[in-house]
């Protein structure tokens, strides 16, 4: 069984629940050594002191944060430790909200909360369900490896899944970051029917095991015929058209190419209660404007999380 990356308590009002947090996902990426080209020999990293080849150990090294001046404030070990967060091996909850509220953006990573042993898997058991219940999510700040964190925790199967979250002032503005960011416009109404209507014609349930990385799957394709001393052909990308230029006759190309890959594929696409687009209707150009309502019937966005039904199953563990 895996290792937790960090053990404490859950706080829940006057109950505390012994739980491990387990890391959910791991990194599947393909890692390489850097090597100098021509002689194979391997290239390694040293720390040097600027302006000379002498390496400097660890245990001399210190930090220094770099003022708008270009100045440098140093900072030793023992100063940042003074002013490191509390340490605490306690996650309190504070607040309950709706997960439909939060923003994706503000997720940083997934762990598995688990009972720490059988004594309190009953008291995990009914802090699940009763989240399961409400359909609501706890906020809570975790100290781990001398940082703190914003995190929510929710219920899903028979597990308790927390998110470390980035804080409201970590989320930079995206009209800060991107040049053009066009707002509100005059939209053809063909044009803008015929988009929702690719929308709907792509649109399936999520499945994630139909999703994979078939750039790592390329690159160990490629490692492994290298190691057999197979020859390798490097094939030039093709650079992708820019079709932009009659935008409803490429989004009904497209139409026709989805339909085409979804009966072969013996799929097809959720009904959708669109209540009949306005495409093709003889090209009506009355403008509708961006930022205005939204196309279709679409519900309210998450419907509470999935709603406060009742939960099928037991209550008790």
């Amino acid at each position: 069984m895996a290792r937790p990356v960090w053990t404490g308590t859950i706080s829940f009002g006057l109950v505390n629940i012994g739980v491990g947090l387990y890391s959910a996902t791991e990194n599947r990426d393909v890692s390489f050594h850097q090597f100098e080209e021509g002689t194979g020999k391997r290239v390694r990293n040293k720390r040097v002191a600027e302006g000379t080849d002498r390496e400097v150990k660890y245990d001399d090294i210190t930090k220094g944060y770099e003022t708008d001046s270009g100045d440098h404030v140093i900072v030793t070990q023992e100063e940042l430790e003074a002013v490191q967060p509390e340490t605490s091996r306690t996650i309190t909850i504070d607040d309950f909200v709706e997960l439909a509220e939060i923003d994706p953006i503000y997720y940083q990573r997934s762990y598995y909360l688990a009972p720490r042993s059988e004594e309190q898997a009953h008291a995990y058991a009914l802090l699940r369900d009763a989240m399961k219940e409400s359909g609501l999510a706890g906020i809570a700040k975790l100290v781990m490896r001398n940082k703190e964190y914003l995190a929510t925790i929710r219920a899903e199967g028979d597990v308790l899944v927390l998110n470390t979250m980035f804080f409201a002032d970590e989320i930079r503005d995206p009209h800060e970051v991107a040049d053009i960011l066009p707002g509100q416009q005059e939209l053809p109404q063909r044009e803008f029917d015929t988009a929702v209507k690719l929308i709907e014609q792509l649109s399936t349930s999520w499945k994630p095991e139909n999703y994979h990385d078939t750039y790592r799957e390329q690159v160990l394709k490629l490692i492994e015929q290298k190691a057999k001393g197979e020859e390798v052909e490097v094939a030039e990308p093709e650079e992708p058209e820019d079709n932009v230029v009659d935008l409803v006759a490429a989004l009904e190309r497209s139409i026709e190419q989805a339909r085409g890959s979804k009966s072969a594929s013996g799929g097809g696409s959720k009904s959708t209660s669109s209540g009949g687009s306005k495409s093709g209707s003889g090209g009506t150009s009355k403008g509708r404007s961006s930022g205005g309502s939204k196309s279709g019937s679409r519900s309210k966005a998450g419907s509470k999380s999935g709603g406060k039904g009742k939960q099928s199953g037991k209550k008790a563990s």
